[in-house]
């Protein structure tokens, strides 16, 4: 399999994820600050020009929800799903899914405003807007969705990897992680696996 990314993209989280399983693999990167994602190259592996993209045999699987899935059914020995259970299994998605489509959002509108709208001042009030939309969907998670120790309880699953992922990004944007005690040691906690550690020291020496 071959997947493409960016650093301090969401892509991270496919990126580990591949490393937890035990999973056979080839990481490219993208500069986007040569928007290399929109090169012709790229967009015909990926037309979104977005990351992360994962070549499989069968072809290209996009989004991250869907990789991560990907990666935790066809390496059912890493554990990284219930996938004999389809109610645990669905929960899963949904809390997935928040991550993509809310919290992921409101990250977006710190850097990328320019996607919904043109005027300046417009973008400048959504880039205001972002600390506390991102403490709202924190908060909602601390208090509502996290068991403890991980999202689901003893067993790190993909939702964990997708949420330290999304966690990394809460200092640049303007909120004090501090203020969700479980969220707060989660990450420091995931900070020192060893497949996070070897993706982010890959990531780091390029």
């Amino acid at each position: 399999m071959i997947l493409y990314y960016a650093p301090h993209s969401c892509a991270l989280a496919s990126h580990i994820a591949l490393e937890a399983a035990g999973a056979k693999y080839q990481a490219r990167r993208l500069d986007f600050r040569a928007n290399e994602q929109r090169s012709p190259a790229y967009l015909a592996v990926n037309p979104k020009g977005r990351v992360p993209a994962l070549v499989t045999d069968r072809g290209v699987i996009t989004e991250t929800p869907a990789i991560l899935a990907y990666i935790a059914q066809t390496h059912p020995d890493a554990n990284l799903a219930p996938l004999n259970d389809p109610f645990q299994f669905a929960q899963l998605q949904a809390f997935n899914s928040y991550l993509c489509a809310t919290v992921h959002v409101a990250h977006a509108h710190r850097i990328r405003g320019t996607r919904w709208a043109d005027d300046e001042k417009s973008i400048a009030a959504m880039k205001k807007k972002v600390p506390q939309n991102m403490a709202d969907c924190f908060s909602l998670i601390e208090n509502e969705m996290f068991t403890g120790p991980f999202v689901f309880g003893e067993t790190c699953t993909i939702a964990d990897i997708y949420l330290y992922t999304l966690g990394t990004w809460l200092e640049g944007d303007g909120v004090d992680i501090r203020q969700f005690p479980k969220i707060a040691e989660f990450q420091t906690r995931l900070k020192v696996d060893p497949a996070i550690v070897r993706v982010m020291a890959a990531q780091n020496s390029k």
